[in-house]
């Protein structure tokens, strides 16, 4: 009785129909991105609003450190959502589990040591990146007091990641959004002091994330136990909560490559901006505001690249590779239609939508048009190999689709725009996107088609045992 409860608890990504799962699945991983974007967002326009640009300058610094921690629990948490994935599409129920018992005494070990550490060093930490000096008291500030929530950020993440691996997006969407919305409804209140709350300036626009995200953790955690969720560790199970070594070099192994993944791609936005801030101030801008819409542009890529990862990882997982060669063009096929048709309707509103962020005389938003004009539709060739690195990550071969980007990005785009710069002018360099995301897609191409990915052996790793 008991297994056919948790059977029939259990979201399967390896049955039905692949494009409505595979939609289904991906449409919140979509939406929460946005959320979180416009979250950060929001939250800036309340720093800047009541705090001025040097609060500005403060907080920026924060979400620099911020970023390389993310990176490093994102990929974490994605080795976890593939062990987990794997695991249940063989049917390996109590597998999971004691991936979800070790991914939760790491991360708890993890998040104390990190946000004791960043709570001590705060003030070398920013004085290593050269922050400010009428910046910095702010600075420290905001900063301890986000890595006093960093447990809290690390649980979520680590709860989102054991969802979708079992195949559940809506969940994670739901608590995302009340955190989104306590967030930027708590800002301006501690930010000035309204009503009861204190005011507390830069620290209370941390204070607001800090009570936002735990309370979304705490309650996420409540509800799953509540509706008696699958993976859940009970009574029973709480000899799971240890550290399994062999588990460990897993997450690691496989972890740290696609954390760093995100880093080489923020390393090569920077060495970008630096190329660009030779052209002048109006240049500078006109990129930072095309960069901005472009990481709209990329959203639903991510979001169908993290969804076909979960679904591939199941379907290997169940030895469905029929399946999962399915996923990979479905998947392809979503992002074309999606991303091209975002690209389509910013192409007709070029001028209009850049013209919400800059001003309209001047040269900059005619900068940016070029720029959008020669990037935006590369990022459909971007989700194309997105999808399928997302695939071949589900299996556990995680470090070509690493060395590519590296590839793509460090050795191919940043020379490239160096290169045409400096030959023919700044309107050049912009080729640079299209000519790096094909080489990307091609690369990735040639190891999905005959590289030896399919071989990779994650569950004998994990789970010590041999796939079914």
């Amino acid at each position: 009785m008991a297994s056919s409860q948790s059977k029939a608890a259990q979201p399967s990504l390896t049955e039905g129909p692949i494009a409505k799962t595979l939609f289904v699945f991906a449409l919140p991983i979509l939406l929460g991105n946005v959320l979180q974007t416009l979250n950060g967002s929001i939250n800036s326009i309340w720093v800047g609003k009541f705090l001025g640009e040097t609060a500005l300058a403060a907080t920026s610094n924060a979400n620099l450190i911020m970023f390389f921690l993310i990176s490093a629990i994102f990929g974490i948490s994605m080795a976890a959502v593939i062990l987990i994935g794997q695991n249940l599409g063989a049917k390996r129920v109590s597998e999971a589990k004691k991936v979800v018992g070790t991914s939760t005494s790491f991360f708890v070990l993890l998040s104390v040591i990190t946000g004791a550490v960043g709570v001590v060093f705060s003030p070398l930490i920013l004085d290593l990146l050269n922050t400010p000096e009428d910046a910095r008291e702010m600075a420290v500030s905001y900063t301890r007091i986000i890595f006093a929530g960093v447990p809290f950020l690390f649980g979520f993440n680590l709860v989102m990641g054991v969802l979708r691996g079992s195949g559940d997006a809506k969940t994670p969407f739901y608590f995302l959004l009340l955190s989104a919305v306590l967030d930027v409804g708590l800002n301006p209140l501690l930010i000035r002091g309204y009503g009861p709350f204190p005011e507390m300036g830069i620290a209370g626009s941390a204070t607001a994330t800090l009570i936002a995200q735990s309370i979304s953790l705490v309650l996420l955690v409540a509800y799953l136990y509540a509706k008696r969720y699958f993976l859940r560790l009970t009574r029973d199970d709480l000899h799971l909560l240890r550290m399994n070594w062999q588990i460990i070099k897993v997450l690691i192994q496989k972890g740290l490559p696609m954390g760093l993944n995100m880093v080489v791609v923020s390393l090569s936005n920077l060495l970008l901006i630096h190329l660009v801030n030779a052209y002048g101030s109006e240049a500078t801008a006109a990129f930072g505001i095309a960069n901005q819409i472009s990481s709209y542009v990329q959203m639903p890529a991510l979001a169908v690249g993290g969804a076909v990862t979960s679904m591939a990882a199941q379907n290997i997982g169940a030895d469905r590779w029929d399946r999962v060669s399915r996923i990979t063009w479905v998947g392809i096929g979503f992002n074309v239609l999606l991303t091209g048709a975002l690209v389509i309707v910013l192409h007709l509103f070029n001028r209009e939508t850049l013209g919400l962020f800059l001003p309209k005389e001047g040269r900059a938003i005619d900068i940016g048009m070029h720029i959008n004009n020669i990037t935006l539709w590369s990022f459909i060739i971007f989700g194309i190999f997105n999808v399928m690195a997302g695939v071949v990550r589900s299996s556990g071969a995680v470090v070509v689709p690493l060395v590519v980007s590296f590839i793509a990005l460090m050795i191919v785009r940043i020379p490239l725009a160096s290169v045409l710069g400096s030959r023919y002018g700044f309107d050049a360099m912009w080729w640079s996107f299209p000519i790096s995301f094909a080489t990307a897609a091609l690369l990735n191409a040639l190891y999905y088609i005959f590289g030896g990915w399919k071989k990779t052996k994650l569950l004998e790793k994990a789970g010590g045992a041999s796939p079914a």
